[in-house]
């Protein structure tokens, strides 16, 4: 599967990456087997870029994608973990379910810690769970709140880490573009995951983060190419969800009419939704989150698939997608100039977003 280095660090993403959450029983509790399974079939699918989180199942995932990976040829694969969630033991709550979206026991709690012993803390627990040696990448996972003590602490300790060669890149993941490109612009991170903010729904990572990526040669890593849910059908059915919460009425009309338009191209809305996040050159991988290894397969193939450039402005004239979020053709330049008059998005069915 074709690679993409993140700068100079070593590091290299290939261009669908596997995001484990889903090994931490989101939303449905699984197995060790079906973890397993759905690992063993990504990787022959060509994946070697593995994404967890010790937010994920408390734990579950970072266990679960360790004990796998350290069943794997360790330098042909990457993988990012995230800090700024410490897991403190809670044995009182150990009998009931974890408030979040996992599928498992409350047997610690989250505490946000974005301070340099938070850090080095994190990591080491996090090498514990996996067994693994070395994290390849790391990011700041949502300092939405914490941008102070993210900067004057948490980043220093990880970029000093990583000069040390302790770990490959440094980054930072949200589900905003805002703060993202403040540390694209003001920091040294190699690396960010945006989640959901550059879709074939939604742009707005167009306006900030992905020209300053450019400009500053910074790996964008796009997450949630299916809006948490509800382009990773065909059909986008009635209880689909966006943003990990039930899709609002219109935007349900207006995925179904983008997969109506795709369908006259020739292509799936699922096989659109991963095209259309890997016009941008910023983006150096997609991740997927997949839970079985029919999904592991399917993405795979999904990704594979040839879309044609016509389809996106045929978009833009069904009002489905913004002018300027059209890709520009292979070579030439593109302005990405987003305001919100440009949002097909927010014109119409701004009241329907969450």
């Amino acid at each position: 599967m074709e690679t993409t280095a993140v700068r100079a660090t070593g590091v290299r993403l290939t261009a669908l990456g596997l995001g484990a959450a889903p090994a931490g029983n989101l939303y449905r509790a699984t197995t060790d087997d079906e973890a397993h399974e759905t690992f063993e079939a990504a990787w022959a699918a060509g994946v070697r870029y593995f994404d967890t989180a010790p937010h994920y199942g408390l734990g579950l995932s970072e266990r679960r994608l360790g004990a796998f990976l350290r069943t794997r040829p360790r330098d042909e694969l990457v993988v990012s973990t995230k800090v700024g969630r410490l897991l403190v033991p809670s044995p009182e709550t150990a009998r009931h379910a974890d408030p979040d979206l996992f599928e498992v026991r409350a047997t610690a709690r989250r505490v946000w810690d974005f301070s340099r012993d938070g850090v080095l803390r994190s990591l080491g627990t996090s090498l514990e769970r996996t067994g693994l040696d070395r994290f390849d990448v790391v990011y700041l996972h949502d300092p939405d709140d914490h941008w102070d003590q993210a900067v004057r602490e948490a980043l220093p300790a990880l970029l000093e880490l990583r000069d040390q060669g302790v770990i490959g890149a440094v980054g930072a993941g949200m589900n905003q573009s805002a703060m993202l490109a403040r540390f694209v612009r003001e920091t040294d991170v190699d690396v960010v995951m945006c989640a959901g903010r550059f879709t074939l729904l939604e742009q707005p990572a167009l306006a900030d983060l992905l020209p300053a990526a450019v400009e500053r040669g910074v790996a964008v890593v796009a997450a949630a190419a299916y809006s948490s849910g509800i382009l990773a059908y065909d059909a986008p059915p009635s209880d689909a969800t966006y943003d990990y919460a039930p899709a609002a009425a219109g935007l349900l009309d207006r995925a179904r009419r983008i997969a109506a338009v795709c369908a006259d191209h020739g292509v799936t809305l699922p096989q659109a939704a991963l095209a259309y996040v890997r016009t941008h050159p910023a983006v150096a991988s997609t991740v997927v989150g997949l839970g079985t290894a029919d999904q592991a397969r399917q993405a795979a193939q999904r990704a594979a698939a040839r879309v044609p450039a016509g389809l996106w402005q045929a978009l833009a004239d069904a009002g489905l997608l913004a002018e300027a979020a059209v890709p520009a053709p292979p070579g030439e330049a593109k302005s990405s100039d987003l305001s919100s008059s440009a949002h097909p998005e927010t014109q119409q069915f701004g009241d329907d977003l969450p």
